[in-house]
Order: structure tokens, then sequence, then C-alpha cells
């Protein structure tokens, strides 16, 4: 990622690290690094579906030193998506979009606006019930890719996923997996992109989703691609990255599930954004951006005020901050979002989460 503005001033609870000159991100950090105090369709049934967020305003984002918790459920609703590319060539603008389902149709993602963070490990349930005295109501979770820098995730599992569901946490899958062929982190260079970026990015996209639904990720739920910061003004690089990128989004949503995007503001986020521009299909339906400084989700200057809306933004804003809630310390990105958040599967038999000690 690429900034050069520290992170905002911490919260009474928080004790902010400095900010570096670019930012890492959490999935390319060690599991030492996160601290804890304990351990196309059928074209048919288009024409059965109505539209239910026409003329939605642009949202502003919210303060995050006061931003209410707001949940948005778009009941029994489908996942649309403007030629692949939110936006394009003047067309309907809006990443996500709920429109109302023909029966026997899946329901759409729920949609989450405030706070979030993500953190390399996933956290214990007993960190996590402490947390919800935090401003915090989303998390990220890195959930598959070959690229993870806590690949281990010794609390992550389907009855996690339930466990934290139920206590009220949304959640955001991120999946790291092959990486631009000039990406900058040194650690993320073992898994830089072949030769055949398509057919990489429609492996990785199965492999995603079955990573998701194993899980208790359900159809229709976002899944965040993360594309970590690499060399700007390489052109063959970009295109590369691309064909990747277009791939893994085209079958993610074949699939049956929302693709996402978080990248630098720099790198990524200005390609993707020129290619929307140019009217490119297949390309993510939400935009996870970083840039570190002061929250911008809907003022962000690389992006068009009117592209990736309505419910389709996240801005992660500060990165490597370590707070504590409940007596349990944990270091994690700052994010602020308007998006979509995981659908979770019900568990049978699942304990109390609210019993977690």
């Amino acid at each position: 990622m690429n900034t050069n503005a520290q992170p905002p001033a911490p919260t009474p609870t928080s004790s902010p690290a400095p900010a570096p000159s670019s930012a890492p991100s959490r999935s390319s950090l060690p599991a030492s690094r996160v601290r804890a105090a304990s351990p196309a369709g059928v074209r048919g049934v288009v024409t059965a579906l109505v539209a239910a967020l026409a003329g939605v305003a642009l949202l502003t984002a919210p303060d995050p030193a006061s931003a209410a918790r707001q949940d948005t459920t778009a009941a029994t609703a489908t996942t649309s998506t403007t030629s692949g590319a939110p936006g394009a060539r003047g067309g309907s603008v809006g990443g996500v979009r709920a429109v109302g389902a023909a029966r026997g149709a899946p329901a759409g993602p729920g949609y989450y606006r405030g706070r979030a963070f993500d953190t390399c490990e996933a956290p214990s349930l007993a960190v996590m019930k402490a947390w919800r005295s935090s401003p915090y109501g989303a998390v990220g979770i890195y959930f598959g890719g070959r690229g993870r820098g806590c690949p281990v995730q010794r609390e992550l599992s389907r009855d996690w996923v339930a466990s934290v569901h139920a206590m009220g946490w949304r959640l955001l899958p991120l999946f790291v997996g092959s990486q631009a062929p000039c990406v900058i982190s040194t650690a993320k260079r073992p898994f830089a992109l072949g030769s055949s970026p398509w057919s990489q990015g429609t492996r990785e996209a199965g492999e995603a989703v079955r990573a998701a639904g194993a899980l208790g990720l359900d159809a229709s739920s976002p899944l965040y691609l993360d594309i970590e910061a690499y060399r700007a003004g390489d052109a063959r690089c970009a295109a590369t990255t691309l064909s990747f990128v277009r791939a893994w989004s085209r079958e993610v949503r074949r699939l049956g599930y929302v693709p996402g995007f978080y990248s630098s503001v720099e790198t990524g986020v200005r390609d993707i954004e020129a290619q929307r521009r140019a009217g490119t299909k297949d390309l993510p339906a939400v935009m996870w951006f970083a840039r570190w400084g002061r929250p911008a989700l809907y003022t962000e200057t690389v992006l068009d005020p009117q592209a990736w809306t309505p419910h389709a933004r996240i801005h992660q804003y500060a990165g490597n901050v370590s707070e504590a809630y409940g007596g349990r310390r944990l270091l994690i990105d700052r994010n602020t979002m308007d998006a979509p958040v995981a659908r979770v599967a019900p568990t049978a038999g699942l304990k109390s989460p609210l019993s977690a000690p």
C-alpha cells in the first residue's frame, strides 16, 4: 500500500503504533505480530427481478470517532452487477445492487455500514467476545489463498464463523492468492503470477469458493481478493495482474458469490478504476482501498464519486494499530465501510458463543 499520511489520533483505549512510510497489509504480517492477552445465468429470470435500491443517494462516510453500527440486510435478494464493471459506460452506477428475487433464488448479501477491523490471524472466541465492547462491528478474516501471511489460522473454523456471527459480528472474507509479478513486498514475491494469469485466476477463484463454503460462508457472500501494492508504471505487470483479477472476479461471480477487491490506492485500485472508466468487463463488484490517513470512504480522489456505490466501498485508513477492549489487545488495521458482509450458514448443535470463557 502507498501512503505518506500518519494514522489519525487514537481513541483513549487505543495505543497506535507509528505509521510506516508505506502501509503493509495485515495479510503480509507474521502470526507473531498479532497479540492477544490469551490464547450469465438464465436470462428469463431477469424479467422477474425488480430493482429495490433505485435512486439511492450517495452515502456520506461516517466519522469513525462517532459512527454507530448500522446493518442493512437485503432480505430475499439476489446480487446484480452492471456489466461486471460498476458504473461502466454510463450504466446504472453501483458495485452491488439488491434486486427482488425470483422464487428459489438465494438470498443476497447483507450490508454493513460502520467501522471494521482486520487482523492477520482470527482471534479466539474469548477475544471476539471481549471486543464486542469496541466501536467495531465487522471483522476481516483471511480465509484462504497461498499468499496469506498467517496460513495456519488456528482459531478459524466453521464453528468459529458461526459463533462469532451469532455474537453480532459481521464478516469480511479476504483471500490472499497469487500476486502481481512486480509485487513490492519481498514476502509476497514467492507467490508472483506466472505466464497464465487468466487460468490462475479462474482456478484460484474455485479454491476461494470451496474454502468459503467449508467455513459456512454461503453463496451471495462477498469474497475479497487481496492484491498487494506493486510497482507503479509497469504496464506489463499491471496487465498481467488485471487478467488475473478479471478471471478471478468472473469465476467467483459465476459460482454465486460477490467478487470484491482489496489493494493500494496508488497501484491496484488506480488501475482497476482506469479499467472501469474504459468499460472493461469482469471487474470486482466491491472496492476495498487502502490509503492511510483520514477516513475518506466517498471522497477518495482516485475513485469517481459515483463508482462502486451504493454499498460497495471499504476504506482501510490505518494499520499496525494496537488496541485493547475488555482487557484483550490486538494489532489491527482500521477500516470504515458501507459494503456487503458474509452470509453465514447456521450450524446445528452450536454452543452458545456468549458462554465463551
